[in-house]
């Protein structure tokens, strides 16, 4: 969780304080590798130090199914497991307590009016219920379903939060669904790099706790070669450790042991799957940005294309999007994942 204390804390706050905060409905925005799953798992556990039953599903056909189950499981892990088969008869309605826990209900009743009945369980023993969702697609009308459920939650006065994840290009589809305009209310939270102070506090301190120490170069070296990316951090960390054991220091070889694992696990896992991902167009765009160093003008983007510079803009927008750029000035450009342009480069043979 280095780097991310502005999101805990103002995350921690509307669990505190419940109702009417508006971070209750968030949304973690990012590009692959900047940690939405790892920060929407520590969110859960947080939240359930807070009093609330936190329930985690991903955006695939089923997660409304998902999330109803995942929820009575939670009740029984947290209320215990009689008085969740209690709430069961009670609320669910449910056969006699021989059967089954996963005979359907009533065809009547809907999945508003079922996820209805097991929140007032829910709040009638004192706890709210968070639900997490990772890996947002916009073209799963699931997700419509549960925006306006929530929606009606809320308008209850219900003790219920959303937090959900995905990609920049997802959550910017999702949220111009005009079947769910109430989540453009919601809360957005940009997962950047970290800075490298964070970086290297965060690298020291899990080495400590785990009882390894770290020389300065070293940690110079795996500070420089993480570039403030959440991914890297962990797979540096990982792969040093593996360099290291069962030595108690990390020393600068092992650290380029480490990193060099580590480069090669973040282009397999990261970079090559978002270059196989653009288009056509897409890539003439990240092609005419490959003659700058760092950062690129649009203007010089539209040139080198041959194209005018508000066609490039088009491609920019989707781009930014996806994740794969980001935007450092008006009209100048970067990418946005670290490492990107030497592979692109070492693919196109450049």
């Amino acid at each position: 969780m280095a780097g991310r204390q502005s999101i805990r804390r103002e995350l921690f706050d509307a669990f505190v304080q419940g109702r009417g905060n508006p971070n209750l409905s968030s949304i973690l925005v990012g590009p692959r590798g900047s940690g939405k799953t790892a920060l929407l798992t520590y969110l859960g556990k947080e939240a359930s130090e807070q009093g609330w039953i936190a329930v985690h599903a991903v955006a695939i056909p089923g997660m409304l199914e998902d999330i109803y189950e995942q929820t009575l499981l939670a009740c029984d892990n947290v209320l215990g497991e009689g008085k969740a088969k209690t709430l069961r008869l009670a609320s669910i309605g449910v056969g006699p307590v021989s059967a089954s826990w996963e005979v359907a209900s009533a065809p009547s009743e809907n999945w508003r009016t079922r996820m209805g009945k097991l929140v007032s369980a829910i709040e009638d023993a004192g706890y709210g219920l968070l639900i997490t969702v990772d890996e947002v697609v916009a073209t799963l009308d699931e997700m419509v379903t549960l925006a306006a459920v929530y929606q009606l939650f809320v308008r209850e006065q219900r003790r219920v939060a959303l937090v959900m994840a995905g990609l920049p290009h997802n959550i910017s589809a999702l949220i111009n669904d005009k079947s769910v305009s109430f989540l453009r209310r919601a809360q957005q939270h940009t997962l950047g790099t970290i800075p490298d102070a964070d970086v290297r506090e965060a690298f020291r301190q899990t080495a400590a706790i785990g009882g390894k120490d770290v020389t300065d170069d070293a940690l110079e070296a795996c500070v420089h070669a993480i570039g403030g990316f959440p991914y890297m951090l962990q797979l540096v960390g990982f792969r040093c450790w593996q360099a290291t054991s069962p030595d108690d220091v990390i020393s600068a070889g092992s650290a380029q042991r480490g990193i060099r694992d580590a480069q090669d696990d973040f282009r397999s896992r990261i970079l090559a799957p978002t270059l196989r991902e653009l288009s056509e167009i897409d890539l003439r765009f990240v092609e005419a940005m490959l003659e700058d160093e760092r950062e690129s003008r649009i203007s010089d983007i539209a040139k080198r294309m041959g194209v005018e510079s508000r066609y490039a803009s088009k491609y920019r927008s989707r781009l930014l999007a996806e994740g794969v750029i980001e935007q450092v000035a008006r009209g100048v450009v970067r990418f946005a994942l670290p490492e990107f342009r030497a592979y692109v480069r070492e693919e196109l043979g450049t």
